[in-house]
């Protein structure tokens, strides 16, 4: 035995194979952790709240991650199972013939087995498990990260279509209105026929956005029904409210540790610890087997003297089992775990660098975005001065209908590419959020605001 406890190899280090694993460990929540939790409540949208929440207590998604979770917290039990004796109950009666001699025989008793995990084997499988476990509740949270962020871009996609449709629909009026200027201009004898028709032509243009917009609208509201388990038809997705817009300065309040806060790095490093505790587990069956069994009953020839003197019957036995020969099946399962976890690792390694570059992505999108709207503002700003101008210089007979088309046709583009930019800002920072790992509690954090 002291021979075969000096050929046991050294367990596998997990950071010597996970290098980032160090990196991915939870810490102390702070406000900004709390904060990020629940990042969808800042954005001042009075519906985003609620279809969050909905999505992430409704959704297929989540309920098939919820599955595979107590699914993996079973076979946890299953696998710590192996550490502890098994104790049955038992019982049979019996009737033998021979030679014309009948003869009966009752029993009665309780049998317990046990295999003494000597060399660690159990031990790594219930590790593994326990990883498996963590991993599966991490998958979770990397399920509810998604989803919350897919319905805010979903939500505010909508918003940003609904917001477009109003400036068409304002639009629309005022170019009916320049249309009914050119048709009393035309009656006057101040303006021709091409004038009537080209301004009947800019409002039938702009009337032709409208059911483009409503389509898209109705397709992103079924989108978000869907999302929180639904049907798609929610009435109340149909209420106009302006463009959901995040309060200055909440993206730099997330947590700058993405490698510890997102929930897919910290899943890929558990899954690195139960490769590493596979490893463990195919290299302890090189090592002798031990197993204890025993019986304590009762045997009596009838049933009225089975709690009589002499009955009692007790067994007691002892195994020890060993490999010799397998042609290499136990080398192969070492080999083949250990190949499992330089994947893992490799694994781990990728989705860290991912993390950084979706890091990296938000927040350039977040700035172009942010530098978009603010010169879109200031150019529509300008372009409704000028329609403005344009439009009364026309009544009066100042400038030709072609400055007044022109300036139309630039407002409305300027005022449906600001609101589309506005869109798009908030979307870069559900985006970031989404890429830092926000949306999801971190283990032993208080509840979020």
């Amino acid at each position: 035995m002291a021979l075969l406890a000096g050929c046991a190899s050294v367990r596998p280090s997990a950071e010597a194979a996970a290098p980032l694993a160090t990196v991915a460990q939870p810490a102390e929540a702070t406000a900004a952790d709390r904060a990020a939790a629940a990042w969808w409540a800042q954005f001042g949208d009075p519906l985003l709240p609620g279809l969050v929440e909905e999505a992430l207590r409704a959704n297929p998604q989540v309920t098939s991650a919820q599955a595979a979770l107590r699914q993996a917290r079973a076979l946890r039990d299953l696998a710590a199972s192996g550490l502890y004796p098994n104790v049955g109950a038992s019982a049979s009666a019996g009737r033998n013939r021979a030679r014309n001699v009948s003869s009966n025989q009752f029993q009665a008793g309780f049998d317990a087995a046990w295999e003494p995990d000597l060399f660690g084997r159990t031990r790594a499988g219930v590790e593994a498990a326990e990883a498996d476990v963590a991993a599966s509740r991490l998958s979770l949270a990397d399920v509810q990260v998604s989803l919350a962020a897919e319905v805010a871009v979903d939500l505010i996609t909508l918003r940003g279509l609904q917001a477009r449709l109003a400036l068409a629909q304002a639009n629309l009026a005022s170019q009916q209105e320049t249309f009914q200027i050119a048709q009393w201009r035309l009656q006057a004898g101040l303006a021709t026929s091409l004038e009537a028709e080209q301004a009947r032509a800019a409002a039938e243009q702009t009337q032709a956005q409208i059911p483009a917009l409503q389509l898209s609208m109705a397709q992103f509201a079924s989108a978000l029904a869907v999302l929180t388990g639904r049907p798609p038809a929610l009435p109340r997705l149909n209420q106009v409210a302006p463009i959901p817009v995040a309060p200055e300065g909440l993206a730099q309040s997330l947590p700058t540790d993405t490698l510890r806060q997102r929930p897919d790095v910290r899943a890929a490093e558990t899954r690195v610890r139960a490769a590493l505790a596979r490893v463990t587990q195919a290299d302890a069956a090189r090592y002798p087997t031990f197993r204890l069994s025993g019986s304590l009953g009762l045997s009596a020839l009838t049933l009225g003297s089975l709690t009589g003197p002499g009955t009692v019957v007790s067994s007691l036995l002892a195994g020890l089992s060993l490999p010799v020969f397998d042609a290499g099946a136990i080398d192969a399962q070492v080999r083949a775990q250990q190949a499992a976890a330089q994947q893992s690792a490799a694994s781990l390694q990728a989705v860290a660098l991912n993390a950084l570059k979706e890091v990296e992505d938000a927040l350039v999108e977040l700035r172009s975005s942010r530098e978009r709207q603010a010169t879109l503002g200031r150019a529509a700003e300008a372009a409704a001065n000028a329609a403005l101008l344009a439009t009364q210089q026309y009544g009066s007979g100042l400038v030709d209908f072609q400055t007044v088309l022109q300036t139309q046709r630039t407002q409305l583009a300027l005022q449906d590419n600001l609101a589309a930019a506005q869109a798009d800002a908030a979307i870069a920072h559900v985006r970031l959020y989404k890429a830092l790992g926000g949306g999801w509690q971190p283990d032993g954090a208080p509840a979020a605001p």
